[in-house]
């Protein structure tokens, strides 16, 4: 599902992405963890060319990703359509209810009814477990239900990967148990996901494999039960002692 070689990425005289080579099968759930500054965001914005990059190449949902396309790239618009993205902060339209957030891409891109998106729409809801909340605006929604909301709003283009940068950082731990139950659903399904996370209990029970990523490249790719439980790189055994040492 998604090939990535030789990815490169500089920002200024800084390498933020060392020659990043790695695979991702149909179905699989990543757990992308690691130091701060170590790339992890940097490497998931560049799988959906919101940053492009400087040498390498991506292959995602059939889509073929190279140095300097060009925004209108028809590429891009395929791409854009098979993989979803949920950030850290919500980014929903403020104007628009929680259902009119996620009719919305339909509607536009994918040029659906107003019945059919509608419809779609709020299955999402009740699938994120918010079906009550159709008509809420964002300002009437907590933090962790407008998080399942973009999230109901990245799944409503059907995509093929779903890639979640920090999604449950801003969130209070009732809330983000709320968000990380979704992912959870959503891995049993068998999306393939890419999760930008310090949720290390996510990354150990539910995760298909452990990346982490510190100083541009993928330090250690592997089971969570070798990665997390007996890390083999000095890097990432710093990390996950460190977490420990910090975990209430």
């Amino acid at each position: 599902m998604i090939s990535v070689r030789s990815l490169c990425k500089r920002h200024g005289a800084r390498e933020v992405l060392t020659g990043v080579t790695a695979t991702v099968e149909r179905g699989e759930t990543i757990a992308i963890v690691g130091p701060s500054g170590g790339g992890k965001s940097t490497l998931l914005r560049c799988l959906n060319y919101l940053e492009g990059f400087d040498a390498g190449e991506i292959e995602i949902a059939g889509a073929t990703l190279v140095p300097g396309l060009a925004s209108a790239d028809p590429v891009l618009r395929r791409l854009r359509s098979r993989v979803g993205m949920v950030f850290q902060q919500f980014n929903l339209f403020p104007h628009l209810t929680a259902l009119g957030n996620i009719t919305l891409a339909p509607r536009i891109v994918k040029r659906a009814s107003r019945a059919a998106a509608e419809a779609a729409a709020r299955a999402l809801l009740a699938r994120v477990g918010l079906a009550d909340r159709a008509g809420s605006y964002p300002h009437e929604l907590s933090g962790g239900q407008q998080q399942r909301v973009a999230i109901a709003r990245a799944l409503a283009q059907e995509p093929e990967v779903m890639l979640f940068d920090e999604p449950t950082s801003a969130l209070d731990p009732e809330m983000r148990d709320d968000v990380m139950e979704v992912i959870r659903d959503l891995a049993k399904a068998g999306m393939t996901m890419l999760v930008v996370t310090h949720e290390m209990q996510f990354a150990h029970d539910i995760a298909s494999r452990v990346w982490v990523i510190d100083r541009g490249t993928i330090a250690e790719d592997g089971p969570p039960a070798q990665v997390v439980d007996e890390p083999r790189t000095d890097v990432a055994r710093e990390f996950f002692g460190r977490i420990r040492r910090t975990s209430p």
